[in-house]
C-alpha cells in the first residue's frame, strides 16, 4: 500500500535538444538522494503494537509506506471489513485484502466534481500550461552534480561564472568560451548551444522555469542559476516562439481531471492524518492529527 500523494519522477532526455548529453553526463540528484537513504537501516517499527517486517536493506521510504499500509489494514479490521490475524508481526496483505482497503478508501474519501467556474479560474491562472508550440532557443553552461563533488564549491564556481557574464564589460564571446571550459554537457563544444527546444525536450525543472511562468520569461542571460536534477545551469535565452493558447473548451475536461486528482489527494492525506493521529506509532515518524481536518 503506497502512501498518499506520492509523486512520480518522469524520465527525460536531459536539458534539451539532441546536442544535450546531460542525462548521461550527470547523475540524477533525486536518485542519488534515494540511494543515500537506502543505506540507512530503519529501526524496529510498530503500529498499535504490531511489528512490521523490515529487511536489512530496506530504505526509510519503503518502511514508511508499509507503516501507512498497516494503519489502513488495522482501520479495515476495526470497521469489520477484514478479519484480524494473530501474531506479533503485521501480516502481509493479499491482493484481495488490498482491494478491500481500496474500497474502504473509496467509501471514506468523497471527492466532489469540480464546477465549471472552478475550471475556468484554474484555466485563467495557469494559461502557460495550456499553451502549445512554445519553444526557446537556448545555450547553457552545466555544472553537473555527480558523486564526490562538493555541492557548495560547485555552486560558488557557477555563481562566479554567472557574475562574470553579467558584468557590463563581459565580451560577447565569453559565454561560449566559458561553456567550452566549464560545462559538463557535450553542448559545451558548441558554446553551450542547445538549439530550439520545447517543454517536452527539457528536464521538468528547466521546462517549469522556461515555459510555465506566468507572463513568460525574458530573453537574454538569466540573472540566477537554474537548478535541475542534473546540476546547476547558467541559461541564456537567445530567442522565443510563444506558441498558441488552447481554447478553454478544448482543455476543460483535462482541467476537471487534474482538479479531481488534486482534491482526492488532499482528501486522502487528511484521512490518513486522522488515522495516524489516532494510532500508536513507534520507531518511525508519520505525520498525524488527532482531530478531523476540514478541506
Amino acid at each position: 500500500m503506497n502512501a498518499p500523494a506520492l509523486e512520480t519522477i518522469e524520465a527525460t532526455r536531459g536539458c534539451g535538444s539532441s546536442a544535450c548529453g546531460c542525462s548521461s553526463a550527470a547523475i540524477d540528484m533525486t536518485a542519488t538522494a534515494a540511494q543515500s537513504a537506502a543505506q540507512t537501516t530503519a529501526p524496529e517499527v510498530r503500529i498499535n503494537g504490531r511489528r512490521l517486517h523490515i529487511g536489512p536493506a530496506e530504505d526509510l521510504e519503503t518502511v514508511r509506506e508499509r507503516a501507512w499500509g498497516e494503519v489502513l489494514r488495522q482501520e479495515a479490521v476495526r470497521q469489520g471489513l477484514l478479519a484480524d490475524e494473530s501474531g506479533d508481526f503485521a501480516p502481509t496483505l493479499s491482493a484481495g485484502q488490498q482491494q478491500v482497503i481500496e474500497d474502504m478508501l473509496d467509501a471514506a474519501v468523497v471527492t466532489p466534481e469540480p464546477t465549471a467556474e472552478a475550471c475556468e479560474r484554474y484555466y485563467a491562472s495557469h494559461k502557460a500550461r495550456f499553451t502549445h508550440g512554445q519553444q526557446a532557443q537556448l545555450r547553457h553552461i552545466l555544472f553537473a552534480v555527480t558523486p564526490g563533488v562538493p555541492v557548495q564549491k560547485l555552486a560558488e564556481r557557477a555563481e562566479a561564472a554567472l557574475l562574470e557574464l553579467t558584468h557590463k564589460d563581459a565580451p560577447a564571446a565569453r559565454f561560449a568560451q566559458l561553456a567550452a571550459e566549464l560545462s559538463n554537457c557535450p553542448s559545451g563544444a558548441q558554446g553551450g548551444d542547445l538549439g530550439w527546444v520545447g517543454p517536452q525536450d527539457c528536464a521538468p525543472e528547466l521546462a517549469q522555469f522556461l515555459f510555465m511562468q506566468e507572463g513568460g520569461i525574458a530573453k537574454g542571460l538569466q540573472p540566477r542559476l537554474v537548478h535541475s536534477r542534473f546540476g546547476l545551469h547558467i541559461v541564456d535565452v537567445l530567442d522565443q516562439r510563444p506558441g498558441e493558447l488552447a481554447a478553454f473548451d478544448q482543455v476543460q475536461g483535462r482541467i476537471a481531471g487534474e482538479l479531481t486528482l488534486q482534491s482526492r489527494a488532499t482528501a486522502l492525506r487528511q484521512y490518513m492524518l486522522l488515522l495516524v493521529g489516532q494510532a500508536q506509532v513507534q520507531g518511525i515518524e508519520l505525520e498525524g492529527a488527532d482531530t478531523p481536518l476540514v478541506q
